[in-house]
Order: C-alpha cells, then structure tokens, then sequence
C-alpha cells in the first residue's frame, strides 16, 4: 500500500503570498538603508570639504578682587570667534575654572549653551570665587610674593565643554572642547588709597583643541 500526500490549494495560496511579501520587506530594507547611507556619506563630503576651523578664544579681560587669592573673586570675559563662513557651531556644557602654580584656585562656573553663527563673535564672562575649593596654605603668600617681586600674577584660565558643527540641515556629534589661557593680572593702583584689585591686559590670545 502506498500513502499519497497531498496539499491544499489553500496551502499553496499562503505560499505565494508570503514569498512577495518577504522579498519586498528586503527589497524595502535595502532601499532605506542605501538611501541613509547615501545622505550621511554627501553630509561627511561636504564636511571634508568644507573643513571647519576650530574656534578662536581671547580673554578680554581678566580681575582679581584680592591680591592674596585667599578669599577673592576671579571675573574672566572670553572672547570666542567662529572663524568659518559656512559651518556653525553648538557649545554645550561649558564650564570655567582658573589654575594659579597648578592648582584649580576656583569651583566650576557653568556657562549657558549657545549658537554661533558663521563668523560670529560671542562674549562669554564667568565670576570664579576662590573661595570655592581649598587650596594650601602657602597659596596666599606665594600670591603676594609674586605681586610684590614681579608685580604681577600668573593665572591660567581654562574653558572646557562640548561643541557640534552645522552645515546646513546637518549637525554633527559632539567633540570635545578645551580653551587654555594665560592672563598676566598686573597691579592697579587705587586712587589715594591701597589697591584692591588687579587687572590683565587685553586681547589675551588662548589656545584652543577640539
């Protein structure tokens, strides 16, 4: 005896309307990904051929309300210029803290995210208090040796943070942000009685690393 097996034409019928179906999702699938594929490759072109230039920062002015750094307020204004005529940029999470004979004399002051248009240039002023972190004793001594040899103070103030590139439509990922500058704070003299502050000279240029 033999057993015959046979199949549905109901069975047939499912067949056929899965197999289009599965070739179409991958056919689908493959289009979608060509299509993103295409548009971030002509982003990342136009990107290399632009090549944005990395911003450039300057402290316009830098004051040191005590001359002993023991219990004194820091109030640093940066300048930043996007040099590029056709990117923009992002900044975000910036934060300013100042560094005198290596070590951080100030707390983190955050600065507000914002747009840079192309060739744009911002004003960015941060208040640091010493007071903030501890630092050592000899700090204050030091402070007012070199006032009184050099007459003046050595101050490095650092920005860091995050910034995107726009071109366009396109906005890139985020990179990292690092401003270094040495403000040289020279003495001011009060009139008729004994300073309270010093001051840097302007146009402080800063080196900048993304």
């Amino acid at each position: 005896m033999s057993i015959i097996y046979s199949t549905s034409p109901k069975h047939c019928a499912d067949k056929e309307i899965t197999l289009p179906l599965k070739k179409l999702n991958k056919k689908l699938l493959w289009l979608i990904s060509t299509f993103l594929s295409s548009v971030f490759l002509l982003c990342l072109l136009i990107f290399l051929i632009l090549r944005p230039s990395k911003p450039i920062f300057s402290l316009a002015a830098t004051t040191v309300s005590d001359l002993t750094l023991s219990n004194s307020t820091i109030q640093a204004t940066f300048v930043s210029h996007n040099p590029n005529t056709r990117v923009a940029v992002f900044y975000d999470n910036l934060r300013a803290y100042a560094i005198y004979r290596g070590q951080h004399i100030t707390g983190d002051a955050e600065l507000p995210p914002f747009y840079q248009g192309h060739g744009d240039t911002n004003l960015l002023s941060a208040s640091l208090a010493v007071a903030a972190v501890p630092v050592t004793p000899s700090l204050g001594y030091e402070a007012s040796r070199d006032r009184t040899t050099a007459g003046k103070l050595l101050l490095r103030l650092r920005l860091e943070g995050r910034l995107r590139w726009k071109v366009g439509n396109w906005v890139s990922g985020g990179y990292g942000l690092e401003v270094d500058c040495i403000a040289v704070v020279g003495y001011v003299a009060g009139d008729g009685a004994p300073a309270v502050h010093m001051a840097s000279a302007e146009g402080t240029q800063c080196s900048t690393s993304v």
